[in-house]
Parts: C-alpha cells; structure tokens; sequence
C-alpha cells in the first residue's frame, strides 16, 4: 500500500519539481542511489521498470526507503500495463510513470488513489489523460517533442500540469529553458547519474548534483 496518497504526493513533486529517474538491477546500488538523491533534498524518487525482476529490487528499495528516507515518494515507471501497475501498488508504490497512456492502468490507480502520469506526444492523448483523472501528464519523449510543443500546448490548455522526460540536464540552461515554457516539473535520469559515478559508487557527486539542479530550478 503506497504511504503518502495522491495529494501529498503531488505536493513533494510540486514543491522540489524534479523527479530523479533510475534502474539499477543490484538492490544495494539502487538503495544508495535512492539515499543520494534524498540527502540532495529530492521528495519523489522514479524506480523505472525495466529488467528482470525488477519488482523485487523495488520492493528491498520500498521497505529501505521507509527507514532510511521516511518523507521520500517512491513511485515506480516504464509501467504499461494494469497488472505491472497492480503489482508495484501492493508493494508500496507511491505513484506510477508510464512512457505511454493506458486507460487500465489509469482506472487500476484511480481506485487505489495513486497518481498516474502517462506519457504523451501529442495534444489529444494529453486530452484524453486528463479525462481519465491524470493530474500529471509526462510529455515524452521530451528532447523529441521539445520545449516548443509544451509551449504550444499550454496555450489553449493552461489548466494542463506537464512533466518533462527525455533531454533534461542538470544544467541552468537546460531547465530554465524547460521551465520557462511552464513545465510543472521534469523527470531526469541518465544525465543525474553519470555510469562512471556509478560504477566508483561516488553517492556524494549525485546529491551535489541533486542539490546544484534543484537550487537552478528554485531559482
């Protein structure tokens, strides 16, 4: 059962505004990686779903969070189907990201009162997210779709909340673009965690770098 409800998870994403994403197949490389990131002040944490029992890394990383990182949103990601969906909420997940949208998955959370954010690339799907009760929509993939395409979007949709996915930096000039488009926040992955920081488990460069992107987007 997810620890935080739909509200207060939407306020932690609302507050810091970036949502670190990442997949790591060893339990205790994505345990310090999780730890990182909340010592950098991140609220919300994405766990992609993306290899081998990967429900089980999360659900070690689940129980972990609980102690060690006791105001962190651990949702899940990569979920495309109602079952996965199903799955990672019985095992805590706060919120679940998928690349794409899925009515099943939408009314799976719904009932549970757990945030869905799909992924969208265009206008209608964004529509049709929003008439199935997704407050948070992912516009992926982000450095395809570009800065031009939320803007544009949220011309005739203001109401519309958008997370960006795909392209982001922690750099002042990759998310100040972003978030002058008005992006509600934005998902970042590869560029967070750098393999090479990975592999020399350097934790102390990912909660800098936490720190460094979410001072820029404080600013």
């Amino acid at each position: 059962m997810a620890k935080f409800d739909k509200l207060v998870v939407m306020q932690k994403i609302g507050a810091t505004k970036m949502v670190p994403v990442f997949y790591h197949k060893d339990v205790e490389i994505t345990k310090q990686v999780v730890k990182a990131c909340y010592d950098g002040g991140v609220r919300a944490f994405e766990f992609t779903n993306r290899g081998d029992f990967a429900h089980e890394v999360f659900a070690e990383v689940r129980k972990f969070t609980w102690i060690e990182c006791p105001e962190l949103a651990l949702g899940v990601g990569s979920v495309v189907d109602a079952p996965t969906a199903s799955l990672f909420i019985q095992m805590g997940a706060d919120f679940v990201v998928g690349p794409l949208f899925n009515p099943d998955v939408a009314k799976v959370c719904n009932r549970r009162g757990v945030p869905y954010t799909p992924g969208c690339g265009s206008v209608s799907e964004v529509g049709f997210a929003q008439e199935a009760g997704c407050d948070l929509i992912k516009v992926f993939p982000g450095d395809v779709l570009g800065p031009k395409f939320v803007k544009g979007l949220l011309a005739p949709m203001p109401w519309s909340k958008l997370m960006v996915t795909g392209g982001v930096e922690p750099t002042e000039e990759n998310l100040s673009g972003w978030f002058k488009t008005g992006v509600f926040c934005v998902g970042m992955g590869s560029k967070l965690f750098p393999k090479d920081k990975i592999e020399a488990k350097d934790w102390q460069y990912i909660t800098n770098k936490c720190r460094e992107a979410l001072n820029v987007i404080e600013k």
